[in-house]
């Protein structure tokens, strides 16, 4: 994060990424007096703090101009490289899958929200399984990390669903891996999957602000690392914020690290989200959390929602898939195609 790299004291930055500046340009136009205010420091303080972030802008500026000039591609050069590194983690549900393109992409931003019991944890926990899939059994080979910032997390439905997996894995190299091959491929056991899985549990913005900034370091240690999922995005911001310009700022600049980590390493970045009720054409209407705003923060976005007593997943944003809704079903093994044993229950 570049307010880390700016010659500050410690006590200085914290503020600074507490107040919702980690970038360069989000202090460059700010007054001495209006940061003063934020920071809850002297104009004095405030004023050594813009000389500081002025010097680093110049810096930033000098390496920016070369970056541009260096690292120029064309169109067709991306084209070429997208179609040889897609991605997809499977989400275990056929349909799913098909309307997603094969799964949830590598390198791209996905959130996915719904009402509360719609399976958004659920998909979470599937997704942090599924990326460990080896590759010759047609997945990534992968590891994930699970920012848990609502306390939702079960390492108990994590091996029940890392069971299902282990199993599947077997009776598809029983049916398919015959003969000298079936001794090379490997079976994950169920706790080789929970061993992948590196979790985080964040209790406030301000910690989930830092791990943000962290990741890229932590990714580099561990460059297995395919998917970072946070469930939820939006938890804390909904709590502890009463200033919307400033939170507006905050998920700013969490969206854009999150979009740089994702290209950078080649990982799949899933948001869970929230709803919220929202006003419009006379009436409210359910509708995911954080605002329009936030609404350009991912790749893809997925809505999950009851259709009567079914569930289903709607694309609802996408640059490269089409809007298409696809029934899936939250089973003891995870997610997996719809059926009519795995509709809701009606209580009278």
């Amino acid at each position: 994060m570049e307010v880390l790299r700016l010659p500050l004291s410690a006590s200085q930055k914290g503020k600074l990424i507490s107040a919702g500046y980690t970038s360069i340009a989000s202090i460059s136009s700010t007054s001495p007096s209006h940061l003063a205010l934020e920071l809850k420091v002297s104009e004095n303080e405030a004023l050594e703090i813009l000389k500081s972030v002025s010097n680093g802008s110049r810096l930033q500026s000098t390496s920016s101009s070369l970056t541009v000039v260096n690292g120029a591609q064309s169109a067709w050069d991306m084209l070429q490289e997208e179609e040889t590194t897609r991605v997809h983690i499977t989400t275990s549900c056929a349909d799913l899958d098909s309307i997603l393109g094969g799964g949830i992409s590598c390198k791209e931003v996905t959130e996915i929200g719904g009402v509360p019991g719609i399976g958004k944890t659920q998909l979470g926990i599937q997704l942090a399984v599924n990326v460990q899939i080896p590759y010759d059994y047609g997945g990534v080979g992968g590891k994930a990390i699970y920012i848990d910032t609502e306390g939702s997390f079960m390492a108990e439905r994590a091996l029940q669903i890392a069971e299902a997996c282990s199993h599947d894995m077997a009776e598809y190299s029983r049916l398919y891996h015959k003969g000298p091959q079936a001794c090379e491929v490997k079976t994950m056991q169920p706790k080789d999957f929970l061993e992948n899985i590196l979790y985080f549990r964040v209790c406030s913005y301000t910690e989930q602000i830092a791990l943000t900034n962290y990741l890229d370091e932590f990714i580099k240690d561990h460059k297995d690392v395919k998917v970072v999922i946070i469930d939820s995005i939006t938890f804390h911001f909904r709590q502890d914020f009463d200033d919307m310009a400033l939170r507006t700022r905050v998920l700013g600049g969490i969206a854009l690290n999150l979009m740089k980590l994702a290209k950078k390493f080649g990982v799949a970045v899933v948001l869970l989200n929230q709803v919220t009720t929202k006003y419009s054409d006379g009436s409210f209407h359910l509708a995911l959390a954080l605002g329009d705003s936030w609404s350009h923060a991912s790749t893809n976005r997925i809505i999950l929602h009851w259709n009567g007593d079914e569930r289903y997943a709607y694309i609802d944003k996408s640059p490269s898939l089409r809007s298409a809704s696809a029934p899936y079903s939250v089973t003891p093994k995870g997610i997996r195609n719809s059926s009519s044993n795995n509709k809701r229950i009606k209580h009278i």
